[in-house]
């Protein structure tokens, strides 16, 4: 079963799974987490209408309702499964992949994740090897209206933005349909009707060639901050007047402006491993501690609901936030972080000046190495550079991130591909291109 992974049920719709597993799926879930409905929302893909038909005969074949949500983002299923108090909620989508996938993303009460070691791996095993028998008394499809009451909510983050002027990419995907409500006709659209072929870009902003039409559209505008979503709306990232990529990490020390200096919340602040230091030190400064933790959704929303931090982000472009159930929200934090830019904006500060502000070292940004004996290389890796130098910090769980005086690292494993991943920041860009060099050096024995 190729679409199972780590955090959720994600592939090439028709390759990597079928409709009959799909609908498995719905059957083995409710008896799964002990509940008689389920919360499911969507998004445009063009395999999407199938996928939740197959999905919805299995969950009422089990004898549980669909609460059917219709067309939404991912953050929206959040929301409404912690607010309504569901203990199953499923969003049908690929995220930010391409147009061939298609997926599931399982939640349960109060909106904690269910990734492969919380109930995906059970199901997996269930869908091969046990029998369905559909009940006699068999569920039902219930219309559950959600749009209206979502964007009352969205309401407590809205802010006089008239200052700025923004371009916004919505993708082609769920985005589109809040967006007008939310922040009115001042924006810039672009690529705001639903089209689940993706036509104009892939709807993953991380990837730079998908970023270019905004960066060309906010020079062409002289607009003051380009915003970018991705396919199901839980991640956004920016480009400053300029029309240069912010690193979404980034985001995390500008969002320390309204949770720390102007709402005065407490608790720590969660970033996973691949996060610049720059960010800690900015957040450190407003006096607030950061917590490291792993990537994904799966971990970050559990870590931050443990240790009841204010809020916190992801180096891929997820924001996470306490008054949201702990979870992740694009359209709270593009709120957010406009609002920011805005008052900064104000101030006579521009986007790539407060960002020039935040960010205090090179980065070599995610470098891919083929490998297939990763584990070995990783420990070459730390015991070549920990004999050379003793690291101020060692953690050692997504791979490992190794801290020095001047620099870092953070060396992880790829869960599905023969890759090690390598993220390198340092003071400065001698430093940098020295340290690479050497790291590209101890691991040249072990690539393909």
């Amino acid at each position: 079963m190729g679409a199972f992974k780590a955090y959720d049920f994600r592939g090439v719709f028709g390759k990597d799974f079928d409709l009959d597993t799909v609908y498995k799926f719905g059957f083995f879930l409710p008896s799964l987490l002990k509940t008689d409905k389920v919360l499911v929302g969507r998004d445009m893909r063009v395999s999407t209408p199938q996928m939740f038909e197959a999905l919805s005969r299995g969950i009422t074949d089990a004898g549980a309702d669909v609460y059917d949500m219709g067309l939404t983002t991912t953050p929206m299923v959040y929301y409404f499964t912690a607010q309504h108090h569901f203990d199953a909620s499923v969003m049908i989508t690929a995220s930010h992949n391409p147009k061939e996938h298609n997926g599931l993303k399982v939640s349960t009460t109060n909106a904690l994740p269910v990734g492969y070691d919380t109930g995906l791996g059970e199901i997996e095993r269930r869908v091969k090897e046990d029998s369905v028998v559909p009940v006699a008394n068999k569920g039902k499809i219930i219309p559950h209206e959600v749009k209206a009451e979502y964007l009352q909510f969205q309401q407590r983050y809205h802010h006089d933005l008239s200052n700025l002027k923004i371009v916004m990419d919505c993708s082609n995907g769920m985005a589109s349909i809040l967006v007008k409500d939310i922040f009115g006709d001042a924006p810039v659209y672009m690529f705001d009707e639903l089209d689940g072929t993706f036509p104009n870009h892939e709807a993953n902003p991380l990837e730079l060639e998908n970023v270019v039409a905004l960066q060309e559209k906010v020079r062409a505008e002289k607009a003051d901050i380009g915003v970018i979503f991705d396919g199901d709306a839980d991640r956004v990232m920016f480009v400053d007047e300029h029309g240069d990529f912010i690193a979404p990490d980034l985001m995390i020390a500008v969002l320390g402006h309204y949770f720390i200096e102007e709402k005065g919340y407490e608790g720590k602040v969660i970033q996973d491993i691949r996060t610049s230091k720059s960010v800690t030190e900015y957040i450190e400064k407003m006096g607030r501690e950061m917590e490291i933790w792993r990537v994904g959704r799966a971990y970050a929303a559990l870590k931050l609901r443990e240790i009841d931090g204010s809020f916190g982000g992801e180096f891929a472009g997820h924001y996470y936030f306490r008054d949201f159930f702990y979870s992740d929200s694009a359209m709270i934090a593009a709120q957010v972080l406009l609002q920011v830019f805005s008052d900064m904006k104000r101030k006579g500060i521009s986007v790539s000046q407060l960002i020039s502000q935040i960010k205090q070292y090179a980065n070599s940004g995610e470098i891919n190495f083929t490998i297939q004996e990763k584990k070995e290389a990783m420990e070459a890796v730390k015991n070549y550079f920990c004999a050379k130098e003793p690291p101020t910090k060692l953690l050692d769980f997504d791979g490992y991130r190794v801290e020095f005086q001047d620099w870092w690292f953070n060396i992880r494993p790829s869960n599905t591909e023969p890759y090690l991943r390598l993220l390198m920041e340092a003071r400065t860009e001698n430093l940098l291109r020295e340290k690479l060099a050497e790291m590209k050096e101890v691991l040249k024995k072990y690539m393909i």
